[in-house]
């Protein structure tokens, strides 16, 4: 069986964050009273359609802007796409005002991306849209790290913003190619600590000159720092894992970067062979649930492949042709 790892990730992605999107915002008991056993949880029935929210809109801008070959000309690409994200009448489903104020200063052709740039915001707008670059075939690790990280400074340029979403590129990477579930936070943390004084000056240019570091390996090495700090907490969480309990409790609310990634992960990894229940568990969580829940979906689909999910729910998401176009074209390559 062919496991079409792209697809399965994109479609995890986008069902994690339809699925989280009526619980973001709400704490644990709010969320069981609406919605009943978190192990039950289904897609929101409210129509034919199951809606996602930005998280998926940018992912898919992310997937429109094309392979990352020329730094520059990849971010004159990312950057159209995230105008014409920020114009869209469907940008209405409780976008981050982070990637709103970014994308409204893109808008001047004059300004440089990097001036743009929110300097001091480590979100997980960050990181919830840069899957694709997980799976796009036929990059090498720098053109993937260097990508993943210049998608995450057109909007969020601290420096823990790019690395997490370096780091959840790699994830996405890493397990789409077959890695051990088991082994894959000491895979992280080991890429974490290679590539801690290593700024990509080729895909960044001069963006760590806004900060307050004295130089970029200074500014680069603080993102990764506070990368490793989580993924120590996850970790732990995982030594002591009780699927019963908020997984926020353990690894954060989700609402900046590095957070959302260990939260993510830490529900895959509660669940690694359920990943119905990774993103049931992802979407029943007292922070920002549609971001961790489109998380932990495309790490599972990307373990587990296109079969991952129930067919009921694949036939409902939303721009389910187009995340199934990018999948296919990806899984044949």
């Amino acid at each position: 069986m062919i496991k079409r790892a792209a697809t399965g990730s994109l479609l995890g992605l986008a069902l994690g964050d339809a699925l989280g999107a009526p619980t973001e915002f709400h704490d644990v008991p709010a969320i069981l009273a609406m919605c009943g056993p978190w192990r039950e949880m289904e897609l929101p029935d409210d129509g034919p359609v199951a809606w996602i929210t930005d998280d998926t809109q940018m992912a898919l801008a992310v997937a429109r802007a094309g392979a990352p070959e020329a730094p520059e000309r990849y971010a004159d690409a990312l950057r159209r796409e995230f105008i014409a994200w920020n114009r869209s009448p469907d940008n209405n489903r409780a976008p981050g005002n982070t990637c709103l104020r970014a994308c409204d200063l893109l808008e001047d052709p004059r300004r440089d991306w990097r001036d743009a740039s929110q300097i001091h915001s480590k979100g997980c707008g960050a990181n919830m849209r840069v899957t694709p670059l997980g799976l796009v075939p036929g990059l090498d690790d720098e053109q993937r790290a260097g990508a993943a990280q210049l998608q995450a400074a057109l909007t969020h340029g601290h420096p823990t913003g790019l690395a997490a979403s370096d780091l959840t590129a790699r994830a996405v990477h890493l397990l789409a190619q077959g890695a051990d579930p088991t082994g894959l936070v000491g895979r992280l943390r080991s890429y974490a600590l290679e590539n801690r004084t290593r700024y990509h000056e080729r895909w960044l240019g001069d963006l760590w000159l806004r900060s307050q570091d004295a130089g970029p390996e200074e500014f680069i090495a603080r993102g990764w720092d506070e990368c490793l700090g989580v993924l120590e907490r996850l970790e732990g969480a995982l030594r002591d894992a009780n699927p019963e309990v908020d997984p926020c409790l353990a690894t954060g609310a989700g609402w900046i970067a590095e957070e959302a990634l260990a939260t993510g992960l830490l529900c895959f990894l509660l669940f690694v062979d359920e990943p119905a229940l990774a993103l049931r568990r992802a979407a029943c969580t007292s922070g920002d649930s549609d971001s961790i829940a489109a998380l932990a979906g495309a790490f599972a689909g990307a373990r587990l492949g296109a079969d991952a999910w129930p067919g009921p729910w694949v036939e409902r998401i939303e721009h389910r042709d187009e995340l199934l176009g990018f999948g296919k074209r990806w899984d044949a390559a």
